[in-house]
């Protein structure tokens, strides 16, 4: 089987899940099929150009991001419009970019985040990512996951306890 193909069957067979978690994010169902499109267009280039480990994961990583950088554009503008001053908000800088001193302190705490993430099960990451990325209550993320609500609560409890372990903080 072609690695296209493979993509291609990620994608479906994990496309409606996809649109949930996305909408879980974003609050807007209509807005979480964008980004699941925008996800698949960004997976499908980059499992053409390498084998991925753990295309599943990176595709669900993808659709996060995706997910909460239109959250983040969309609070803004609904600031922006809230305040009614346009010509503040075109003369405005985007975001102010992090320090290098800031970059390097924080880069190896982020990176054994990321590692710890990735040794977590599926379910335990999707979780976690769920409640502190997505803003997900419980209720949600059991509805989700079609689990118990305090199965939903151990997941995420046990997703913290392991990456404060992985960063070395009691």
């Amino acid at each position: 089987m072609s690695q296209d193909r493979t993509a291609l069957g990620i994608f479906v067979t994990h496309r409606r899940s996809l649109v949930n978690y996305a909408s879980s994010i974003v609050g807007d169902r209509a807005q979480a099929e964008d980004v699941v499109q925008e996800a698949w267009l960004r997976f499908n280039g980059a499992s053409q150009r390498r084998l991925l480990d753990d295309a599943t994961g990176y595709l669900y990583q993808i659709v996060r991001n995706l997910a909460l950088d239109g959250r983040r554009r969309t609070t803004r503008e609904r600031q922006v419009i809230a305040e009614g001053d346009f010509e503040k908000a075109a003369g405005a800088r985007a975001d102010a970019a992090p320090t290098p001193e800031t970059v390097a302190v924080y880069k190896d705490e982020y990176a054994l985040v990321m590692d710890a993430l990735a040794e977590l099960p599926e379910r335990t990451r999707i979780a976690f990512e769920m409640h502190r990325f997505g803003d997900a209550k419980l209720r949600e993320i059991a509805a989700f996951l079609n689990i118990s609500l305090p199965l939903a609560h151990r997941l995420v409890a046990d997703a913290v306890q392991h990456c404060k372990e992985r960063l070395g903080w009691p």
